[in-house]
C-alpha cells in the first residue's frame, strides 16, 4: 500500500460497514460526493476496484476483501497507538531522571525510596548522583535538586523546597584536636568551603580534600578530621559527632528544578510531590 494515505483507508472500512455510499457518508459526517473520491483515490493507488454494486449495496471485490483487512489492522494498531499516548501522561508510570549532589542521593533519597515505590509501582526513578549541574533543557534530567537559587530560565521551573543546614562534626570515636577537612582547589567557590578557609584560622589542615559532602562525611568518619557538614545526613550518621556548642553555622537554599514541558505529566508530579513531602520531612 505504498502512498496509500490512511485517511482512504477509513473510507474503504466505513463502505465496507456501512453498504452504500450514503450511508458511510453519514457515519463519517461528511456528504456522499467526499466518499466517492475518497474510495476513487484508494483505488487509483492500489490499481484495483474495491468494491462492486449487487443489489443495490456495495459488495468488496476480492481486492477489495484484502485491503478491508489491512485497513482494520490499521485502524487497530492507530487507535491502540491513541490510547497509549491518551494514558501515558494520565498515570503514574515510566522513567523520571532525578540529579542532585551524591549527598542528598545517597543520604535523602536513596532511604526514602520505599515509599515511593510502595506508592507507585509502576514508576521508575533513575537518581543521577552528580556535582556537575546536568541540564534539564537539554533533557539529561527530568528533575534536578540544587543547593542554590538557580538562573531564570523560560523552560525550567524553578521553586524553593527548603534549606539544608550545616554544623561541624567529627568522629565519634576520636578526640583531641582534629584538623580541618576542605573541598579540593575546584570547589574553593563553595560556601561550604569558604566558611571552614575563614573558620579555620590557624589550625591545621588534614592531608586530604575532596570533591563532595558524601565524600567528606567518609572521611570524617574515618578519623582524618572534622569539617563542616549537613545536619540531616551527619545526624543520622553514628560514626558523627557534632563537636563546639553544636550550632548550625550555615544553611543553604534547596531547590527543585523541572522542565516546564513536564509539569503535567503524572510521573513527573508524582515524584515532584514525593519529595516536597520529604524535604518538609527531613530538613524542615
Amino acid at each position: 500500500m505504498q502512498g496509500m494515505d490512511w485517511n482512504d483507508l477509513r473510507y474503504v472500512l466505513a463502505v465496507s460497514r456501512a453498504g452504500t455510499l450514503a450511508a458511510a457518508a453519514r457515519r463519517l459526517r461528511v456528504n456522499q460526493t467526499t466518499v466517492a473520491r475518497r474510495l476513487a483515490a484508494a483505488e487509483r493507488v492500489l490499481g484495483a476496484r474495491l468494491f462492486e454494486r449487487i443489489d443495490g449495496s456495495l459488495r468488496p471485490t476480492r481486492a477489495g476483501e484484502a485491503a478491508i483487512g489491512q485497513a482494520a489492522r490499521v485502524e487497530h494498531e492507530v487507535e491502540a497507538l491513541k490510547r497509549g499516548i491518551a494514558g501515558s501522561d494520565a498515570k503514574v508510570a515510566g522513567s523520571v531522571r532525578l540529579t542532585a549532589v551524591p549527598v542528598l542521593v545517597n543520604r535523602l533519597l536513596v532511604p526514602a525510596l520505599a515509599e515511593l515505590h510502595a506508592a507507585y509501582p509502576g514508576l521508575r526513578l533513575e537518581l543521577i548522583a552528580d556535582s556537575r549541574n546536568a541540564s534539564l533543557t537539554r533533557r539529561e534530567a527530568d528533575i534536578a535538586l540544587r543547593l542554590a537559587r538557580p538562573e531564570s530560565g523560560r523552560a525550567v521551573l524553578a521553586r524553593r523546597l527548603g534549606h539544608v543546614a550545616y554544623a561541624v562534626y567529627g568522629p565519634r570515636r576520636r578526640t583531641g584536636e582534629l584538623p580541618w577537612i576542605s573541598y579540593d582547589e575546584s570547589l574553593a567557590h563553595l560556601p561550604q568551603a569558604r566558611w571552614i578557609e575563614r573558620a579555620r584560622g590557624e589550625e591545621p589542615v588534614a592531608p586530604v580534600a575532596v570533591s563532595d559532602a558524601e565524600a567528606i562525611m567518609q572521611t570524617v568518619r574515618a578519623g582524618f578530621g572534622k569539617s563542616l557538614l549537613p545536619c540531616f545526613a551527619a545526624d543520622a550518621d553514628a560514626g558523627l559527632r557534632r563537636l563546639g556548642d553544636g550550632k548550625v553555622v550555615l544553611t543553604r537554599e534547596l531547590w527543585l528544578l523541572t522542565h516546564g514541558a513536564l509539569r503535567h505529566h503524572a510521573r513527573i508530579a508524582a515524584v515532584v510531590d514525593w519529595l516536597g513531602v520529604l524535604v518538609k520531612a527531613r530538613l524542615a
